[in-house]
């Protein structure tokens, strides 16, 4: 799930290297959190959130298929 939030998330932005994704584990869900170089922040987001919805639609069927919930958040 992390190697594809942020292989998603490298091919979006203008600084790839500045792209981090930590995988944080919880009791029911595992929380991925993404973060980006700040001028890079409205490329993942999107028009109305349109990519981020995007990217968290990707995940939820991936995460569903292996079996686990998976949420993604984004961090300034």
């Amino acid at each position: 799930m992390k190697a594809l939030i942020e292989n998603i998330a490298k091919a979006l932005v203008d600084e790839p290297e500045a792209v981090r994704v930590r995988e944080v584990e919880g009791d029911q869900a595992t929380v991925l959190e993404l973060a980006v170089a700040p001028d890079d922040l409205g490329k993942v987001i999107g028009r109305q959130g349109r990519t981020v919805r995007a990217m968290r639609t990707l995940l939820g069927a991936a995460s569903i298929r292996a079996g686990k919930r998976t949420m993604l958040e984004i961090m300034e």
